[in-house]
């Protein structure tokens, strides 16, 4: 995607397959808020009820070119576990916040020699109004947190909710996050609730007045 219009248009349809638009937010790489502009700037199904709604400033990342592919997915994960690699060697597990988060995280995991979790985020199930804190969960497909102690992988920091969220889950399960780490940083955070942020790019914004 290129400019706003398509993803306009790609929101449109994403709007018109069903996906919530906390779905969307994790599918177009975008905040939540900039996810209800993008529906009613396509006409979704649900346009009339974000009547007047605006986006704030936002920033989209396209890294398809790194998901599409294995190799350069791997390369890139590869990177992901070296920034992690400074924390020791303690720890067992990695998890991964779905969904893009949990292709990225299989690789770091498998660079790291770890077992490997998934967490799905409570803003899946997002469309207005708050979020449910307690809506996000634990896959049983993959390992239990069980007291231990684990990194946290993601694709995209926006607002740095998502990530929270999933260190509080984490410690509400009895484990301990030692360190995040992310493709991309759009807020810049060296931690979030006194653990390590490590990304690969950080986003900047530079407003400047005329």
């Amino acid at each position: 995607m290129k400019n706003v219009d398509d993803l306009i248009d790609s929101a449109a349809e994403l709007a018109e397959r069903g996906l919530s638009k906390g779905e969307i937010a994790d599918e177009l790489n975008v905040s939540r808020e900039t996810a209800s502009w993008l529906v009613e700037r396509g006409g979704g199904s649900e346009g009339a009820e974000t009547a007047g709604t605006t986006a704030s400033a936002d920033i989209h990342v396209d890294w398809s070119a790194l998901g599409r592919d294995s190799t350069r997915l791997g390369y890139a994960a590869s990177a992901m576990a070296d920034l992690l690699a400074k924390q020791g060697e303690a720890v067992d597990l990695t998890v991964g916040i779905e969904k893009a988060g949990a292709p990225l995280a299989t690789a770091v995991a498998d660079r790291l020699d770890t077992d490997l979790g998934t967490y799905a985020p409570a803003k899946h199930q997002w469309e207005e109004g708050d979020i449910d804190e307690h809506g996000g969960g634990f896959s049983r497909n993959f390992a239990a947190i069980r007291n231990r102690d684990c990194y946290v992988v993601d694709d995209i920091i926006t607002s740095g909710t998502t990530m929270r969220e999933s260190i509080d889950a984490i410690r509400e399960q009895g484990g301990e996050p030692v360190a995040c780490v992310v493709l991309v940083d759009k807020m810049g955070y060296d931690e979030i609730d006194g653990v390590p942020v490590y990304s690969l790019v950080d986003v900047v914004r530079v407003d400047r007045e005329e």
